[in-house]
């Protein structure tokens, strides 16, 4: 197995201080590797980057338009959200318009991801409930289908049952790589996970910015899809989170989504390439550079989107007084595109 090369730097003062390496692979609709680093064919757990493929049966099958989802409640349907009011509401009223309740999600709670927010949430109820959950916007969407559908939505996070079948047949169909269960995990909300190449789903982010090989249906699903999560970027992430910043910041030009262990996936329509990318140690703060790099070498030197991103993959490490003390950067390795 070959070593994944060194990434991204965290320096205190002028002096590295740690080091992060990963993999990233960038490429067309049509299979072709546009960039890579590292071993883009060993398979990863892409945990909640691929939310955008699990929405898939939710616009295929006709739920979004039988309960009125726009934008916002789609973007939730895709994200990870830091359980901000507006986020608890959202899934909450998601779930009352196909005659559901929270005690019908079965991702369980947490707290906010967020300090802040948790510190206010401790102060005004006792414990979470599963609205909370930052995958409650998707599993409202997977239980809202299932209501639409007639399907008994109990156990709807298990193995085998329909919903999950439907997302891993997108799932399938989009990276073109087998899900099967030698490769079959268990995500942090219960729902099935499967270990794919980088390769593989960078392909699949491609193919959904195009809708190269996807079918009409499955293309128009996929382009409002991304549509949704670039127009309300914030119901997808949250305050001052990578995703929120970044689709922000793009426009409508840029699509990215954060997964757990440091994966991260993303997509430039106008260049019809995905990205597929996972820091090797999990860890977030790295793989936000990652991403956030390897969009701005794809977009270009002057283009002012750019460097906007080139900032943002150059983060400030600061005291608790706030005190600016060091910084993550991109390596040499990660400074220019690689094959």
């Amino acid at each position: 197995m070959m070593s994944n090369p060194v990434l991204v730097e965290v320096l205190r003062g002028s002096v590295v201080e740690s080091r992060h390496r990963g993999a990233v692979a960038v490429l067309d609709a049509d299979g072709k590797v546009v960039a890579g680093w590292g071993d883009i064919d060993r398979p990863v757990f892409p945990r909640s980057a691929v939310k955008a493929i699990q929405a898939l049966p939710l616009l295929e099958s006709g739920t979004a338009d039988a309960y009125g989802f726009a934008d916002k409640e789609i973007a939730l349907a895709c994200a990870s959200h830091s359980a901000e009011p507006e986020h608890v509401h959202l899934a909450t009223d998601m779930l009352a318009r196909a005659g559901l309740q929270v005690a019908d999600l079965e991702c369980g709670a947490h707290w906010s991801l967020r300090q802040e927010v948790a510190i206010e949430q401790a102060r005004a109820i006792s414990q979470p409930t599963a609205a909370h959950n930052n995958c409650s916007g998707k599993h409202a969407g997977f239980l809202c289908t299932c209501r639409h559908l007639g399907e008994d939505h109990h156990g709807y996070v298990t193995l085998g049952h329909p919903a999950q079948e439907a997302v891993r047949e997108a799932m399938e169909a989009v990276t073109g790589a087998p899900h099967s269960l030698d490769v079959c995990g268990t995500d942090g909300c219960s729902i099935p996970t499967y270990a794919v190449p980088l390769r593989a789903l960078a392909r699949g982010f491609a193919r959904l910015a195009t809708g190269t090989g996807l079918g009409p249906q499955r293309a128009r699903a996929a382009q409002r899809i991304f549509s949704a999560c670039m127009a309300e970027p914030f119901y997808v992430a949250g305050t001052n989170r990578a995703d929120t910043m970044m689709m922000g910041r793009g426009k409508g030009r840029i699509f990215t989504k954060m997964g757990a262990e440091g994966v991260f996936c993303a997509a430039v329509p106008e260049l019809g390439l995905g990205i597929a990318l996972k820091c090797d140690d999990g860890a977030d703060r790295a793989s936000e550079v990652m991403v956030a790099q390897v969009l701005a070498l794809l977009l270009g030197e002057t283009e002012p989107l750019a460097v906007e991103l080139r900032q943002m993959a150059r983060p400030a490490i600061t005291t608790r007084r706030g005190m600016e003390v060091g910084g993550l950067q991109p390596s040499e390795a990660l400074a220019r595109l690689s094959r």
